[in-house]
């Protein structure tokens, strides 16, 4: 239908390139790429039919438009041959509505979009099936790759790994030794990844794996990647399509190497100039205060951003202390009237925990959102009335060592005041009656 995407500087050089050349950043000026499309062509149709056609493809067993991202194909990567997508029918994440959590922190229409519901327990994966069916389609194009890789703290190399292995593609992912969760570990390794762990951190692993990409054979697949971010902004289209096409007056997420955060920007962006939203909701991007550059630069009104050596955190996939798609998140933010908060260790895991007790399950990263929320309710920020919807980026059954040591009280700067260990008796009637009634009368 002659839609068409192509890879701009962010900087406004107005440097361009194809979405299949094998390239990160502007050869003019060293800024980011970001994947552009004509807009123009895109209102060919009206706001409504984009709507229905939507709709339509919601879930449909039609190849390969039941995806929650490639039933958004025109708006992500219109020029790919259907023939070479790789997908597991990512996205259509359900909207938890956290009605008793709301409840107790006044906020009633809270809700948490559990990005973690998708095949390898992440966010990454709608990002990822972008990334790998480009890199088939240049394949299948002539184009020589020998391997995709990519630095990361997990949830990355778990995606990366995952459809790799669906396309036949061989996967190098380094990972920093012994920060990584067991269960995130094993996961490239079960899909037949080449694993490397590093004595390092996320940071110089990524310095690694930006060397290693040098050579135009081995493909970066890290979010500086702008075709990464095709797939994630999909979460807003999902959002908004959720909830009869209005839009939310907070998203709150956790952010790290900022890809996500510039990703969801985008969708929104794109779906106002098409029509399909008539306002932007304003974001708030938290951040743990082991890991922090984000929001030490937004102290200073983005006047200055300085890298720092990310300490320990829980948050462990957001311990990053130079984020790569600072520019964009920059960008993002001053475009939506965001604010950067952020949490302590013993807030995050405090707020994950507090979640739990109302039914949920939630992973660190997103302990690291829900305790910027609670900030910012008990600030005023956020009001009574307004809609809010917190990210969740991964399934909390990828961190069983946090919620166990959380619970047996052994994480480091933490006092876990919503601890629930199990009571241990001996098999006697009476024993378990008077433990029942004890707790719960």
């Amino acid at each position: 239908m002659g839609y068409s995407s192509w890879l701009e500087c962010v900087r406004g050089c107005g440097r361009r390139y194809s979405i299949f050349d094998v390239v990160y950043r502007c050869e003019d000026c060293g800024g980011l790429l970001d994947v552009e499309h004509d807009v123009e062509a895109l209102k060919d149709r009206s706001a409504a039919a984009w709507k229905q056609l939507f709709e339509r493809r919601t879930r449909t067993t039609e190849w390969p438009y039941g995806s929650g991202v490639w039933g958004k194909k025109e708006f992500v990567c219109p020029e790919l041959d259907n023939e070479n997508i790789v997908s597991m029918y990512e996205g259509h994440t359900n909207c938890f509505w956290a009605e008793r959590l709301g409840r107790e922190i006044g906020v009633p229409n809270l809700w948490i979009k559990l990005c973690g519901n998708s095949h390898t327990g992440s966010f990454k994966d709608l990002g990822m099936t972008v990334l790998v069916s480009v890199v088939r389609q240049m394949m299948a194009n002539g184009k020589q790759i020998r391997a995709v890789a990519c630095a990361s703290t997990g949830d990355t190399s778990a995606a990366l790994a995952a459809y790799a292995a669906a396309a036949g593609i061989p996967a190098v992912v380094l990972l920093p030794k012994g920060k990584v969760s067991t269960a995130q570990l094993i996961q490239p390794i079960a899909n037949n990844a080449l694993v490397l762990a590093l004595d390092t951190d996320f940071d110089g692993c990524m310095d690694i794996v930006k060397r290693i990409t040098q050579d135009p054979t081995i493909y970066l697949a890290n979010s500086m990647n702008a075709l990464r971010m095709e797939g994630q902004k999909t979460v807003a289209f999902e959002i908004v399509q959720q909830f009869d096409w209005q839009v939310p007056d907070w998203i709150v997420m956790p952010v790290g190497n900022l890809g996500n955060v510039s990703a969801l920007g985008k969708g929104f962006l794109l779906m106002k100039e098409l029509g399909l939203i008539d306002k932007l909701p304003r974001i708030a991007c938290a951040q743990a205060a082991n890991a922090n550059p984000l929001y030490r630069s937004y102290r200073t009104g983005f006047k200055e951003f300085r890298p720092v050596k990310a300490k320990k955190t829980l948050a462990s996939a957001i311990q990053i202390g130079n984020p790569v798609s600072y520019e964009r998140a920059v960008k993002t933010l001053a475009a939506f009237d965001g604010i950067v908060e952020q949490v302590t260790e013993d807030e995050l895991a405090n707020a994950a925990a507090r979640a739990d007790r109302t039914g949920m399950y939630s992973c660190p990263h997103t302990g690291v959102a829900l305790g910027v929320l609670f900030k910012m309710v008990e600030r005023g920020e956020i009001k009574h009335d307004d809609s809010v919807i917190v990210i969740s980026t991964a399934h909390g059954l990828k961190f069983t060592d946090f919620k166990v040591g959380y619970h047996e009280g052994t994480l480091a700067d933490v006092v876990s005041r919503h601890k629930n260990p199990p009571v241990e008796l001996p098999a006697d009637y009476d024993a378990v009656q008077g433990a029942i009634d004890q707790a719960i009368g």
